[in-house]
């Protein structure tokens, strides 16, 4: 299923969302115009290495910092042109509605902070793996997270394709990332249990779920305003 628009109106313009969309496009031009040398180095120095943490942490070879600190700038890295335009899309689909319930810098601290705990928790499911982990789709999944809890009815115009079949429909949005939830969550478990995929690289499905989990988390606990609510009383 790919989405194609949220239709639920908001009140605001997504300027947050939209910095976050050009920040990670700049910085994988950027990524991709370096000679490969040049560009496979600068993954390496910025993408999450659990090994390096690992042996940090042990006290060898890295600083905690030069370790930890990709924790954070992994999120704005990206493998190529479909790893990109996908999570951008998942976000300015989903981002847009979520920044207009919590407001700009509340919703730019959430997402930095999904971002960190989906890396976290992808560290913890791949400790000592030498395969770098990037991408923004973890701190994306806890926009789901939040997105489920907020806007549960609202409706997500969706490309569903069935084999050669394709239609579009108006699909409930706890129906949509609870399909896409149950896809990860599968996928995460499928790596568990052997060795052999530490090291062969793929999809950063505990990221996702780790992602995920604190997105729902927060938008639980912390007692959001509901500037909509206002807007009707």
């Amino acid at each position: 299923m790919i989405p194609l628009k949220d239709l639920t109106p908001r009140r605001s313009f997504p300027i947050v969302t939209l910095l976050l969309i050009l920040i990670n496009v700049a910085v994988f031009i950027y990524q991709i115009t370096l000679p490969a040398h040049a560009a496979q180095t600068f993954v390496n120095t910025y993408a999450v290495i659990p090994a390096r943490i690992q042996s940090a942490l042990a006290g060898h070879h890295y600083s905690i910092v030069t370790a930890l600190f990709p924790l954070f700038t992994c999120m704005f890295l990206h493998g190529g042109w479909l790893h990109i335009i996908g999570n951008m899309w998942f976000l300015w689909i989903f981002g847009a509605n979520v920044e207009d319930r919590m407001g700009p810098i509340p919703y730019l601290i959430f997402y930095l902070l999904c971002g960190v705990g989906s890396s976290i928790a992808q560290t913890a499911f791949s400790w000592g793996s030498h395969i770098p982990a990037l991408g923004a789709s973890g701190a994306i999944s806890g926009v789901l997270g939040a997105y489920i809890v907020f806007f549960p009815t609202s409706q997500i115009y969706t490309l569903v394709t069935l084999f050669i079949i394709w239609f579009r429909a108006r699909i409930p949005a706890i129906v949509f990332i609870g399909l896409w939830f149950v896809i990860q969550a599968l996928s995460a478990y499928g790596t568990l249990g052997g060795a052999g995929h530490i090291e062969e690289g793929g999809v950063a499905w505990w990221a996702h779920i780790g992602g995920f989990v604190l997105g729902l988390f927060f938008a639980k606990v912390i007692p959001w305003p509901n500037p909509r609510r206002a807007l009707y009383a």
